[in-house]
């Protein structure tokens, strides 16, 4: 009698990591990182404000741009242009003008499926015009972060926000100062499409 009621425990106990197994749904495959596209364009509206630029009180509102050069889904190169022609609001002594031209790198930390943010260092020079200031281009840089939303297969939406230093002289330094330039960051912020190809 213990023969027969070990042998009919036996035959379910043998089949339940089956059945279990049959539970857990298969993972999806990850995508290869030869997949990821390998090239990325990005234009849209973007804000910057003007704390180089003495009793300003607005920021300026333009466009900018980036191409990036994409190695695997983790890690790209990235060069960065953007041209702030006009004030949002009036108020601004003169009529400042700012342009950057910036490159570095950005690492990319997918979160869910269309949904990526990523984290960047930039670095390369800005020119504030209308103001006389001094140096024509400063040397400038900063981090940055984001977040991107995937439409398609190609296109997707991008927001990002970067803390950028530059070193202009104050507006009418004194000669004994030498027209030392004094360091200053200022908020960017943008919004815009992307396109990967």
């Amino acid at each position: 009698m213990r023969k027969w009621l070990v042998s009919i425990l036996a035959v379910p106990a043998a089949l339940l990591p089956l059945a279990a197994a049959a539970q857990v749904a298969p993972e999806k495959p990850a995508r290869p990182m030869s997949d990821a596209p390998k090239y990325q364009v990005y234009a849209g509206f973007s804000y910057t404000s003007l704390n180089q630029v003495n009793q300003s009180r607005y920021g300026l509102i333009g466009a900018n741009a980036e191409f990036s050069r994409n190695f695997g889904r983790w890690f790209a190169v990235v060069g960065d242009g953007a041209y702030y022609p006009t004030s949002y609001a009036s108020g601004n002594p003169g009529d400042p003008k700012v342009w950057m031209a910036l490159g570095g790198i950005e690492l990319h930390a997918p979160i869910f499926e269309n949904w990526n943010l990523f984290g960047r260092a930039l670095i390369g020079g800005e020119h504030t015009g209308g103001e006389s200031m001094t140096p024509d281009v400063s040397f400038a840089g900063g981090p940055g972060v984001g977040i991107e939303h995937t439409i398609g297969k190609s296109w997707g939406v991008r927001a990002s926000g970067d803390y950028i230093g530059s070193a202009f002289s104050l507006i009418n330094n004194s000669p004994e100062l030498g027209n030392s330039p004094h360091r200053r960051f200022n908020a960017r912020a943008g919004v815009g499409l992307i396109y990967r190809f």
